[in-house]
């Protein structure tokens, strides 16, 4: 049999990572496929630069076509990163009939379902388990073992950098700009963070498992995000005093006729398996109605777990050519449901005031809650600053709809004995 060619596309961290373990367990690789598997081309910007791994004499090459219309190409892995040129290039491999396998999320959420048909046209198979997770494997299961299941709700962790940033404000009590300038010393942050921090990774994430546990087109657009940017050390310790973790969640829940997409910090319970993930780990909870709940956890990020799931990929394509047919994982889009608006959200809330030291502040609050007919389920008083003569009130509530709260929170925030809504975090349980 002849061997089964795979072109990559970029060396980086991840890219290098699958280029040494397809060289260096090529015989073992190949004994599990079937036929042989060989790297043959791999592209690059420059040919001449030091790369980590010793790799093969005339591997690398810089023009793009050496790798998407080669003949001797069977298989291309896109591991560039970002929308362009990468999806350009995966539109080009699939066209010229190549299977395509690739870990780029923002591809995916944006352009997933465009490519998956094209290359039902082409009868070639697109494979993107590294896409949301890494080495954690979850698409293959949403698609395949738990297919006979009515997904009911997605709650997830899946961006190590904000976890690892979140995880130290936890633990050490530090601010934001401290944890996040650590996690960049790491490796961990870019040195422009945005991505991470305002949760625009993670809604790319949530808008892949969202469409597959729903059947129906999720766009990262109609998804709400906010970041992690604005959390102060203490919401941390309040948080846990009232029995709770702060994480940064991908959110996705079937609603009647709609669903929920959103991604924002949140508030979970401390006994709960998603408050026990810390640092670069993540994590995906999925709730099936004939399964029950289920946690994916692992390692989120880096080369080795993430090159785990895109040689996985690569072995499962080679298999199908080497027997002789393409088995491909459908993305059933058969539905359209919509997403529900933010402001029709209905959950609990975390409210942390800096209040004037005063008498009747606390009914002031509660008259304004209680005009929008938000419910108050705890209250804690804290500190005392006798200089400026405030102090800090939590306010836990009962489930209460978004659009209530914002407008609470902008009355509140007129009242003169409120210095500053410090904070307003939902609660996920």
């Amino acid at each position: 049999m002849r061997e089964i060619g795979v072109g990559l596309l970029g060396l980086g961290v991840v890219g290098s990572e699958v280029a040494n373990v397809l060289l260096q367990r090529s015989a073992r690789l190949s004994e599990q496929v079937g036929a042989a598997v060989a790297l043959r081309r791999v592209l690059v910007r420059d040919v001449t630069k030091a790369r980590p791994y010793p790799l093969p004499s005339g591997l690398l090459v810089s023009d793009p076509e050496a790798v998407l219309s080669a003949p001797d190409i069977d298989i291309v892995v896109e591991l560039i990163g970002g929308e362009d040129p990468a999806h350009d290039y995966m539109r080009r491999a699939i066209s010229n009939g190549k299977h395509v396998v690739t870990a780029n999320k923002e591809v995916i959420a944006k352009n997933g379902f465009r490519l998956l048909s094209l290359a039902s046209q082409h009868r070639v198979d697109l494979r993107y388990e590294a896409s949301v997770a890494s080495g954690i494997p979850i698409l293959s299961p949403l698609q395949q073992d738990l297919a006979a299941n009515e997904i009911g709700a997605i709650r997830a962790i899946v961006n190590g950098t904000t976890n690892f940033i979140l995880t130290k404000m936890a633990k050490e009590g530090i601010a934001y700009g401290d944890a996040l300038r650590q996690a960049q010393q790491l490796g961990y942050a870019e040195a422009n963070p945005a991505n991470d921090v305002e949760g625009i990774d993670a809604a790319y994430k949530l808008a892949i498992l969202a469409s597959l546990a729903f059947h129906t087109p999720v766009k990262p657009s109609a998804i709400y995000r906010q970041g992690i940017s604005t959390l102060h050390p203490r919401d941390f310790t309040y948080a846990h005093e009232l029995g709770f973790a702060v994480k940064l969640l991908a959110i996705a829940k079937e609603r009647g006729t709609t669903i929920e997409a959103r991604v924002h910090p949140a508030l979970v319970p401390l006994d709960s398996q998603l408050a026990t993930v810390d640092g670069v780990y993540n994590a995906i909870q999925i709730e099936g109605d004939l399964v029950g709940t289920l946690v994916f956890y692992g390692r989120g990020a880096g080369g080795r777990p993430t090159s785990s799931t895109v040689v996985a990929d690569v072995l499962t394509i080679a298999r199908n050519i080497a027997m002789g047919g393409i088995i491909r994982p459908r993305m059933e889009l058969n539905r359209r449901v919509a997403v529900m608006p933010m402001s029709d959200v209905e959950t609990r809330y975390y409210f942390r005031l800096s209040v004037g030291d005063q008498p009747g502040v606390l009914a002031q609050i509660a008259s304004v809650l209680g005009d929008q007919r938000i419910s108050i389920s705890a209250v804690i008083q804290k500190e005392l600053d006798p200089v400026a003569q405030t102090a800090v009130i939590v306010i836990l509530t009962h489930p209460s709809i978004e659009k209530a709260v914002q407008t609470a929170v902008a009355q509140l925030a007129a009242l003169p004995s409120i210095k500053q809504v410090g904070a307003l975090i939902r609660v996920e349980q």
